[in-house]
């Protein structure tokens, strides 16, 4: 099990390193689109390949960064069941759902994936706009991000069944501090529970 630690380890720091850099492409994406919406009006003229390159930085951003989402444990759940299960329910729920769900979609995603990408890279495939860009290098995002995401998702599975076998703390337990709505609402509660002393 150690090693799978190890593993588990390398990819979380992996993806952290991806979600720390990914975050400039929606910044490269929002310039470009500033500048392309300036040109537009003020010069009347505009370039398919601009707006490609936002669609590209946009598509790498959201592929990239869906393993570091899945590490930050962002990734949209359904709570109103488990929630009000044990924590170990939970966990259960969550190896089944790693195991059985992504592990497999991540698989299938990448047996076509990469024959996709790898023809367009064959053909050179171009857009059919005018002015339009290459497509194999958005085509490589698709196997990229998934595979980025199975790593995380088996690191995932390795947390919690570690978890379960007592070898970690709650993997689910976030270690960030709280937001900034967390703490408004904690101030409230308890001006609320003051009030109701006084």
């Amino acid at each position: 099990m150690r090693g799978l630690l190890k593993f588990s380890n390398a990819v979380d720091w992996l993806n952290a390193q991806v979600g720390k850099w990914v975050i400039w492409l929606i910044l490269g994406s929002t310039i470009i689109s500033g500048i392309n919406a300036l040109v537009r009006k003020i010069f009347n003229t505009s370039s398919n390949a601009y707006l490609e390159v936002q669609w590209y930085l946009f598509a790498a951003a959201f592929l990239l960064a869906s393993g570091y989402t899945l590490l930050q444990g962002e990734h949209v759940k359904i709570d109103v069941v488990s929630s009000h299960l044990s924590k170990r329910k939970q966990i259960w729920i969550d190896i089944i759902g790693f195991a059985f769900f992504l592990t497999p979609l991540c698989l299938v995603v990448l047996f076509f994936g990469i024959p996709f990408f790898l023809q367009g890279l064959r053909s050179g495939e171009m857009s059919s706009n005018a002015g339009g860009l290459i497509r194999w290098p958005v085509y490589a995002l698709m196997p990229a991000g998934f595979i980025l995401l199975l790593l995380q998702g088996l690191s995932e599975l390795v947390k919690r069944i570690a978890f379960l076998r007592g070898l970690i703390p709650d993997p689910t337990v976030k270690g960030a501090a709280r937001t900034a709505e967390e703490e408004l609402a904690e101030e409230l509660r308890r001006q609320a529970e003051a009030q109701g002393r006084v």
